[in-house]
């Protein structure tokens, strides 16, 4: 049905990418971090129809048939048709969780994260090829259904976004007025670098993120790519202020939850005794401290919407901002007071989540009975 063809020298081409909730798309229409390559004649072109898999993360479901012409990245596998099918049902069907399982089975490598599907295994795979007219039908039902489905996703997903707009505007109102005078954070603060190898715990893996602050990484991800070797990370302890270096300009911070290792790459910081450490989490989180961290970045590029590349702010230009630190029981009282609409608020994000994950849970059960067979899409049409 398909022919792999691997066509380069067409550094003109628009820039194509795999995602795995879109398919194929143009690259510019999605977010991805992933840099383009200077020499653009390295990638590989591909026409409407043809079937595109990166083969790293086909097993988590990077894979479509392109409704584009235009090129990818030269370590993707491309595909050319041969075959009178329809191709928006093919682009359900390889997007499909069971297919997905199927690559995950057929990939080779060291660790989950670290693999790649085999392409002789691949080229084998079973194609479930019902009717051409039933394959239109198919495809026309899932059109229709998923779009109504994403719809609500994205409606919700935007209340998510006003939600933490909400929760970002509280600590602003709170405490943003407390930045930028009075004594220097260094007088506050005491940078910790204990590394895995020096303690005998056997610690959790904890990662920093700009929504949810610090929590174990296996909590947030089923992702197990990280280094084989973890001895040289940061140990962190419970209440310890942890700092994601590259994102600290964008608000990627939090207290530690629990005893654990963090990257190397990132700050870890204690304050002192008379400084209420979720106090000051929330001082660092809000949008004035954010945009203070922003002007002392150091990397190559502009720190404006993260186009920095490898952006870091040094601990000690951290620590030269200005904070107006109260007594504690001025410190007591606007974290409770901070704490009582967080907690209203992230109610209602939880709840919302709750709800979006539920959805794409629909979408994928509803995309696998289609194309497997299990509803008769004519019968619901």
């Amino acid at each position: 049905m398909f022919e792999r063809i691997k066509d380069v020298d067409h550094p003109s081409e628009q820039m194509l990418s795999v995602f795995r909730d879109y398919g194929v798309v143009a690259k510019d229409s999605r977010r991805n971090l992933n840099q383009t390559a200077e020499n653009r004649s390295i990638y590989q072109l591909v026409h409407p129809g043809w079937l595109v898999t990166n083969r790293m993360k086909a097993w988590q479901g990077s894979v479509g048939i392109s409704p584009l012409r235009g090129i990818v990245s030269g370590h993707y596998i491309c595909f050319a048709p041969r075959h009178r099918e329809d191709h928006r049902y093919l682009n359900w069907l390889f997007r499909s969780a069971p297919y997905t399982h199927a690559y995950a089975l057929k990939s080779r490598g060291v660790r989950i994260g670290q693999v790649e599907i085999d392409n002789d295994e691949y080229k084998l795979l079973p194609i479930l090829l019902p009717p051409v007219d039933v394959q239109r039908a198919i495809a026309d039902y899932l059109d229709r259904e998923t779009a109504r489905i994403d719809t609500l996703i994205q409606e919700q997903q935007r209340l998510v976004e006003m939600l933490r707009e909400r929760r970002q505007a509280a600590a602003d109102t709170e405490l943003g007025a407390r930045v930028g005078t009075s004594q220097r954070l260094k007088w506050f603060l005491e940078e910790l670098d204990i590394r895995a190898n020096e303690v005998p715990e056997d610690l959790p893996l904890m990662s920093v993120s700009i929504d949810w602050g610090v929590r174990r990484r296996d909590e947030v991800t089923a992702d197990e790519a990280r280094a084989a070797d973890l001895s040289n990370y940061k140990v962190c302890r419970r209440g310890d202020l942890v700092i994601n270096r590259m994102r600290a300009f964008q608000g990627a911070l939090g207290l530690a939850p629990e005893d654990g290792i963090v990257s190397p790459d990132y700050a870890v910081l204690r304050a002192v005794p008379q400084v209420n450490g979720e106090w000051l989490a929330a001082a660092m989180k809000t949008g004035r401290f954010v945009s203070e961290m922003a002007c002392r970045i150091k990397g190559i590029g502009s720190a404006e919407l993260g186009a920095a590349r490898t952006p870091r702010i040094n601990v000690r230009d951290l620590c030269d901002i200005q904070l107006d630190v109260p007594d504690p029981g001025m410190q007591a009282d606007e974290v409770a007071r901070i704490r009582r609409v967080f907690d209203e608020i992230d109610t209602l994000i939880t709840e919302t989540e709750n709800f979006i994950e539920l959805a794409q849970e629909r979408r994928a059960a509803l995309i696998t009975a289609a194309v497997t067979g299990q509803i008769d899409v004519r019968e619901v049409a």
